[in-house]
């Protein structure tokens, strides 16, 4: 397979991206190459409200361990890697349904997205409710897992629509589960600011945006 497009996000590096798509309402665009940037390829798309994105972890490093360590349940309990939607699967790819919100020469911007900048894309399909959305299925272990928020509040002055996007990102709790790290300041790259942060009580305090 060869890409046929790469995401540009706001998400610079791998940690503080969220765990699914879907959990924020950051922008991303998906930037397609030659031919497939040509209009024609897109002829339709414009009715859907969402379209599903095939693309690569591309750093993540080759494993060939059959279980994982799911944030969700902590980090502490391995499952077998085919029921979790870990990067760390055979061949590095990941499906996200993601909300389409334009078309413009030759990309798509995209809300949603949990694609580290530069991601590459192998392809994108139309989401269709009526065939895709189940409202009978059943979730598995993940349906006990939750995804419970934290607040987040602020010890340094910013902007508000940056302010949004720091709340959407740190509320999700990006800190590694499976460490006991007690009192640590993390930083969080989110486009072209680098947001330090510490976890005190379950309350995200946000210290210092360089």
């Amino acid at each position: 397979m060869k890409p046929i497009a790469f995401v540009r996000s706001e998400f610079k590096e791998k940690f503080s991206i969220p765990r699914q798509p879907g959990l924020t309402a950051l922008q991303s665009r998906i930037e397609f190459v030659s031919p497939y940037n040509r209009t024609e390829a897109f002829t339709g798309l414009e009715g859907f409200s969402h379209v599903w994105v095939i693309f690569e972890f591309h750093q993540i490093q080759d494993n060939e361990s059959l279980t994982v360590r799911p944030p969700r349940l902590g980090g502490n309990k391995r499952l077998g890697v085919f029921a979790t939607r870990s990067p760390q699967h055979p061949n590095k790819l990941g499906l996200s349904v993601v909300r389409l919100i334009s078309i413009e020469n030759g990309s798509i911007l995209i809300e949603g997205g949990d694609f580290l900048d530069g991601t590459p894309v192998f392809d994108i399909k139309p989401y269709i409710k009526e065939i895709e959305s189940i409202p009978e299925a059943t979730s598995g272990w993940t349906s006990e897992a939750g995804n419970e928020r934290l607040d987040v509040v602020f010890d340094c002055e910013c902007d508000e629509e940056l302010k949004q996007k720091i709340v959407q990102v740190l509320s999700l709790d990006p800190r590694p589960r499976f460490h006991e790290d007690g009192y640590k300041q993390y930083g969080s790259r989110l486009g072209d600011v680098d947001v330090q942060w510490v976890v005190e009580n379950n309350i995200v305090r946000v210290k210092e945006i360089i």
